[in-house]
């Protein structure tokens, strides 16, 4: 995959936005005592990449961003991280064959499911307690609402902003 500068600059922008978006919600207490559960908002510009520019780009920037905030978060945060993050990534690339532009929030609510799975299967894995799986339906039903949200606020921006940018 060849990139001009004008792409790259662009990927590296939406990857300083999605990084930010991830600090800020990191400092942002929920009501819900679930360790690991947060709303993602930082998947809004994984979810307009992957209609925008394309899944090679959406790679790099999921990438960047995960190495990126597990440096800042703390370096064990990067395990969940990936298996959700890349869990969430191949649904979407499945999900822009099927869906529209105008469906992005169908498409952040499944790769939000996608990305919970990934986290607990992690969590599993690492720690070889199987029993973690009960807060699989807690984390279901807040990342499918948060996942309709960040789904529906990339479909905002795509519209606004998508064929605006010519790379």
């Amino acid at each position: 995959m060849r990139m001009n500068t004008k792409r790259l600059v662009y990927c590296a922008l939406l990857t300083a936005i999605a990084l930010t978006i991830f600090m800020v919600e990191s400092q942002i207490p929920l009501p819900v005592a679930i360790p690991g559960m947060k709303l993602g908002l930082a998947n809004i510009v994984t979810v307009y990449a992957m209609f925008a520019l394309g899944p090679g780009n959406t790679l790099l920037i999921l990438l960047c961003r995960i190495v990126l905030s597990s440096l800042f978060a703390g370096g064990s945060t990067i395990f969940y991280s990936l298996a959700g993050g890349l869990l969430c990534y191949v649904s979407m690339l499945l999900l822009r064959k099927l869906l529209t532009v105008k469906q992005l929030w169908a498409c952040g609510a499944i790769g939000a499911i996608f990305h919970n799975i990934g986290q607990i299967g992690a969590a599993i894995a690492i720690y070889q307690v199987p029993q973690l799986i009960v807060y699989l339906p807690f984390l279901l039903v807040v990342g499918i609402i948060a996942g309709a949200f960040t789904g529906l606020a990339a479909q905002f921006l795509l519209a606004r902003i998508g064929d605006k940018i010519k790379l």
